[in-house]
């Protein structure tokens, strides 16, 4: 019994190694072992379908954690919207720019009687230089405004004056500017007065110190001026109560306080006389764009420095063309970038071009000559190398079938000299791979056998 059990576990355990050496479908085939077929057996289940990719089933996800990809052209479309919006909210601020009331309104509303002369524009050129000032001639109070002119800059307090005024600018003999309100027109509809530009307006041109304007755009100017009016009908001096100029133009901000002051005249006479101080610099906006720009030229010279850097790097001349490109878009760009500034001034050693402009454009052309250097030093280092160079060895084209390979020695005859040659090197101790076989030793003498535990000759004797 107990045979039979050993027999069959070395059946079943056959059978396991056997089923290493089969197919799959064999090893079905083959029939179970004995202890296998001895235990009850149940059906097995049946083979399950095979899934497929559409067939899976899917694992719910969190409410956090959709997994959902957005189509691209969800993305563009956003993109677009975005970008109206934004061009359309940039735009909404010119139609806020003339909101509110006019800016001379509040000024003339608080003024008591007298003439008044309002800057409407103010033209700075700092190249000539000098200022024109446009002046609105007018007059406040009862007993002043030419009726049915009130109304003028938002005042109902303030129009034209009702006679005849000269004005003189600066002490001229000669009237800069004179008022006729004989000569404003009438409104055929409603009666009132026309506001004709070049009846009731005049300009005044004033030298302007430009001591500082090297320092752009930092600089800053100053104008004084003094101004008085005469009536042209009792040839009395008049009461100027108000000088005032816009303080915001494209490129200047202005400041401008007036005094009321008076001149001594060779007679001994009295002159009232108004004085106007006028500060001019340049908005936050302009400087803040200035700066920029020339920040940005800086950052451009240096990266045109380390262009240089790369480019020596390089062990051919047609990666540098690359660099060199880029560089001479760099000092074609910083002109440009110049110009670029607001309201700049030309290139007449202003300091922002002596610690700007000017020295940038000397680092990129050097820039540029160094590069065009390394080009021409590559190009002769590789024709050096291309004739130093040895010529390339001669290629051996067969023309026909590929010759048959040696003959492999295959008779003691043709092996003998190899064999001989090898001997002779194991002989006198050099390597030689594969190592020559020991010479075959002699048979042992005949009676002497060894101990086959303790591996010991034993003679004759010993045997016995």
């Amino acid at each position: 019994m107990a045979s039979f059990g050993h027999r069959g576990h070395l059946n079943h355990s056959f059978r396991r190694l056997r089923s290493f050496h089969l197919t799959p479908q064999e090893q079905r085939d083959a029939p179970p072992p004995a202890a296998v077929m001895a235990r009850p057996s149940t059906p097995p289940p049946p083979p399950s379908p095979p899934v497929s990719e559409k067939s899976r089933p899917t694992i719910p996800l969190l409410p956090g954690q959709a997994s959902t990809s957005i189509p691209q052209s969800f993305k563009l479309a956003l993109c677009i919207i975005l970008s109206l919006v934004f061009i359309g909210a940039i735009s909404c601020v010119f139609s806020g720019a003339d909101a509110g009331d006019p800016p001379f309104k509040k000024t003339l509303d608080s003024l008591g009687p007298g003439i008044v002369l309002i800057g409407d524009n103010v033209d700075v050129d700092v190249d000539e230089p000098s200022i024109t000032i446009r002046w609105s001639i007018m007059a406040c109070g009862q007993g002043n405004v030419l009726p049915g002119s009130e109304g003028s800059h938002g005042s109902k307090n303030c129009g034209l004056p009702n006679e005849l005024v000269y004005i003189y600018v600066d002490g001229d003999p000669q009237p800069t500017a004179t008022y006729n309100p004989a000569d404003i027109p009438f409104n055929k509809d409603t009666g009132l007065r026309r506001n004709i530009q070049n009846l009731v307006q005049f300009d005044s041109d004033h030298v302007l110190d430009v001591s500082k304007a090297r320092l752009y755009p930092f600089d800053k100017y100053y104008l004084s001026s003094t101004l008085h009016a005469v009536s042209g009908t009792t040839n009395q001096t008049l009461t100027i109560t108000k000088l005032a100029t816009m303080a915001l133009t494209a490129n200047f901000d202005i400041h401008s306080t007036d005094v009321e002051s008076y001149s001594d005249l060779a007679d001994g006479t009295r002159l009232p006389t108004r004085d106007l101080d006028m500060y001019i610099n340049r908005p936050t906006d302009a400087r803040g764009i200035a700066l920029l720009l020339f920040i940005v030229s800086w950052i451009l010279t240096h990266v045109c420095i380390g262009h240089v850097i790369l480019a020596r790097r390089l062990r051919t001349a047609k990666p540098v063309l690359k660099h060199l490109v880029s560089v001479g878009a760099m000092l074609v760009a910083l002109p440009q970038l110049r110009n670029s500034m607001p309201d700049a001034p030309g290139l007449d050693g202003f300091l922002i071009d002596t610690i700007g402009f000017f020295p940038q454009m000397v680092i990129v052309g050097v820039c540029i000559i160094i590069l065009l250097l390394i080009v021409v030093s590559r190009e002769m280092h590789a024709r050096t190398r291309e004739l130093t160079a040895p010529p390339p060895r001669p290629m051996t084209v067969f023309k026909g079938d590929v010759p048959p390979p040696p003959k492999v020695p295959t008779t003691s005859m043709e092996m003998a000299p190899y064999e001989m040659y090898r001997l002779m090197k194991h002989l006198k101790g050099q390597y030689v791979f594969p190592p020559v076989a020991p010479p075959a030793q002699e048979k042992q003498k005949k009676g002497m056998n060894k101990h086959r535990r303790y591996m010991t000759s034993m003679g004759p004797i010993s045997e016995c």
